[in-house]
């Protein structure tokens, strides 16, 4: 299970790096404190993460200083389209967290898949993307 937690943790640093680059594409207030909400909820889970990791000796790699983004954020429509993205890899990276898991690891994992789902549909219903929602969330 330490190898799928520590796939959570990468999840999670590279969100809060995310947030920190498509915070400030972001405009009006609605979406900025969606994000800081967003960005507090993954500094929340990796330092849980840290901590769940040490209890169970297993160690993690440190978080790189920066990542390598999929497209270049230069105004809200790609912001927004990051944010889904992020949540989206989180929620995947949670789902391999499932079947490896039990009891208070496994409701945890299924608690960071949901929530990372209903922001995903959160930053989907303000880009105005099509469906909002979806089906199994987490699934490649």
């Amino acid at each position: 299970m330490s190898e799928q937690l520590t796939a959570a943790l990468a999840a999670e640093e590279a969100a809060i790096y995310a947030y920190g680059i498509l915070g400030v594409r972001l405009t009006g207030e609605g979406d900025l404190t969606e994000a800081r909400a967003a960005e507090a909820a993954h500094r929340a889970r990796r330092d849980a993460l840290i901590s769940r990791l040490s209890a169970l000796k297993a160690s993690a790699a440190p978080a790189p200083a920066g990542y390598e983004l999929p497209f270049e954020v230069t105004d809200r429509a790609a912001a927004l389209k990051l944010a889904i993205q992020v949540e989206d890899g989180v929620a995947q990276a949670w789902r391999a967290v499932l079947p490896a898991s039990e009891g208070a690891d496994r409701a945890t994992a299924l608690n960071a898949l949901i929530e990372s789902a209903v922001r995903a549909t959160r930053w989907r219903r303000l880009a105005e993307v099509t469906p909002a929602t979806m089906a199994w969330p987490g699934k490649a």
